[in-house]
Formats: structure tokens, C-alpha cells, sequence
């Protein structure tokens, strides 16, 4: 488990280098105090692993860029994808100008995984055309975040799923994960939705695993982003749900109205699905949210094991807090 002294950790993604696993993780420091002020004050850490579970603390990766910059108050979550050339980082900022509501996507390269440099020519915004635009009476920033990168093995090129929301509906429904593609991770083209709107104002934290002959997709929703139609019809949930789709890029549509990782505190939260180098099973890991005492813990669990359930679909192996107790192991 990575649980840092002086600051907290949430979202996270991985690379792989040969045996190494580099992790990549927002932090912020806890003298803020308040956990929620840490959005306005993150940056990109950086850790690897050759097991999942012991890891070492490099240099951050990446922070906010100079004064004026589109990213110069925070840098968010992304995702890291291997070129002939090196590594790209696609990632997340906000910036001072706009009072951190307006949501970009950047990108920086490395050839070691460990120094990385902007691009500061490359800026991705929401295309007005397709997605909604800031409107604070309709919803308090504009969505277009978490960007998961990733080689098509269906068409060529390359994919991005993106959280957006739509510019139609209502607007505690908006929200969607939308594909975009690129021939070369330079220039994308909106695809459209891989998600149907209705049940959420917005997803967090896409992710897209191939397991046996089905792509699974996770995002994670607080309960407040559950929209009215959905808590009518199954109740407000915090946690990682899980879709299926025949291609790595979609449609995917609910294996059920059940999260994958949830439970009424949310314990767990962000979660990714990633084979375990030690013991080459499928497992799941997510950011340790809170406590049984409803705490605010800011840490990265242990690997949880991962089974297929009765209809083929990955589930849980043990529940929810079983998994957080046993995942810190008294560490916290």
C-alpha cells in the first residue's frame, strides 16, 4: 500500500516498463487540512513497483505550468502510452484565468518515464460543436477530463476516452465517456459518446481492459453526480462501476445496476483493473477514499483479488471494507 506522510494521493494510472510499474498519482499536501482543497493544489506524482505493493518515491512527474499557462493552477489525472520514441502523458489541467472551471487536456513526453516536458503547443479542449461548454447555472465547471490513451487494436491509430457531458438533456444527466481518435497523438477528431447519458452528470477516471473476448470499461461517480432518474430507480452510490462492450472502444453499456467496488462511506474509490505480477491474476486497486470512521484516508490500496462472477463479468472477491482493512494492514 502507498500511503505518503505529508501528502495525500487519489486518482492514478500505470505504465509499464519491463518488470518496473510506474505509478502515477495526484497528490496534495495534507497541511492543506481540508482534503477538499486538494484539487486546487495537485500535481503528478510518480512511484514504481515490481509487485504492486512496495513502492518506491521518485521526483514528481509533472506540476502546474508558469503563471499564465492553461494548466498554471493544477494538474489532473491522464494516462501514459509507449511510442517507437519514448512516452506520451496525456493529462488534465485547469488554470488561475478561468478560476480552475475550465477543464484541458495537455500532453508531455519522456524517454525514461521519469523526466517529462511539455508540450506546450498542444492544448485539447471540448468541442462546442458536440460537447457542453461552461455554464455554471446548468453545472459548476466544464467537464473534459481524465483522459485514457490507448493504441486501437479495432481500427489503427489511436483512441482517447474522455469524461464530457453533452450539451442536451437533463442536466443531472449529461454526462458521458466520449471516444475520440487520432492517427499519430497529435491530431484527434471527436467519435462521439461510448456511454448512453442519463444516469450520471458526470464520470470520472475511464478505464479500458481487455479480458478473454470482452472489453470491460470503468469509470467511477460520487452519489451528488448520480442524476434523479438514476436514484428513483437503484439509489445514490459512490464507487467504480463496471461496463461491457464488444470493442476496446465501445458502445459499452452496465453488466447491472450494481458497482463493482462501492459501499455506503466510499471506501474505494477510482478504481483500475491490472493483471498482478506476482501472481499474473487479475486484481483491483483503487484510491483508500475514508475509513470505517468516514475519515478522509488519501492513500493507494494493495491489490484486491479479482474473480469472474456467475455471469463472466470480473466481481470482487471479498467486499468492500474487508478489502480496506485487509489492504492496510494496520499502515494507515
Amino acid at each position: 500500500m502507498l500511503v505518503l506522510d505529508d501528502h495525500w494521493t487519489w486518482d492514478f494510472w500505470f505504465a509499464a516498463d519491463g518488470p518496473d510499474i510506474h505509478l502515477f498519482f495526484l497528490k496534495a499536501p495534507r497541511s492543506l487540512g481540508d482534503p477538499d482543497l486538494r484539487h486546487r493544489n495537485a500535481r503528478i506524482g510518480h512511484a514504481v513497483s515490481t509487485d504492486l505493493r512496495t513502492w518506491t518515491v521518485l521526483p514528481d512527474a509533472l506540476g502546474p505550468g508558469p503563471a499564465g499557462a492553461w494548466d498554471d493552477l493544477a494538474t489532473w489525472t491522464g494516462s501514459v502510452i509507449r511510442t517507437e520514441d519514448g512516452w506520451w502523458m496525456f493529462y488534465t489541467g485547469i488554470c488561475r484565468g478561468d478560476d480552475g472551471l475550465r477543464q484541458r487536456i495537455g500532453r508531455a513526453f519522456s524517454t525514461d518515464l521519469t523526466t517529462w516536458t511539455k508540450d506546450d503547443d498542444f492544448v485539447l479542449e471540448a468541442d462546442p460543436e458536440h460537447f457542453e461548454q461552461l455554464d455554471t447555472t446548468v453545472w459548476p465547471d466544464l467537464c473534459w477530463r481524465d483522459p485514457c490513451v490507448f493504441a486501437d487494436p479495432d481500427n489503427g491509430g489511436y483512441a482517447m476516452l474522455v469524461t464530457a457531458r453533452l450539451p442536451e438533456g437533463p442536466a443531472d444527466g449529461r454526462g458521458v465517456v466520449a471516444l475520440l481518435r487520432s492517427p499519430d497523438l497529435l491530431n484527434w477528431t471527436v467519435a462521439g459518446p461510448v456511454t448512453e447519458p442519463g444516469d450520471f452528470g458526470h464520470l470520472e477516471v475511464p478505464q479500458v481492459v481487455a479480458i478473454e473476448d470482452r472489453y470491460y470499461l470503468l469509470f467511477c461517480a460520487y452519489a451528488f453526480a448520480n442524476s434523479a432518474e438514476r436514484i428513483a430507480r437503484v439509489g445514490a452510490s459512490t464507487g467504480t462501476h463496471v461496463y461491457v462492450g464488444d470493442t476496446a472502444t465501445g458502445p459499452f453499456k452496465p453488466v447491472s445496476d450494481e458497482l463493482f467496488a462501492a459501499d455506503e462511506i466510499g471506501s474505494l474509490y477510482a478504481g483500475k483493473l491490472v493483471p498482478d505480477p506476482v501472481t499474473d491474476d487479475w486484481v483491483f486497486l483503487a484510491f483508500v477514499q475514508h475509513d470505517e470512521e468516514g475519515r478522509f484516508i488519501g492513500a493507494l490500496s494493495d491489490p484486491i483479488p479479482v474473480e469472474p462472477g456467475s455471469d463472466g463479468h470480473p466481481t470482487l472477491m471479498i467486499p468492500v471494507a474487508e478489502a480496506v482493512r485487509s489492504a492496510s494492514s494496520g499502515r494507515l
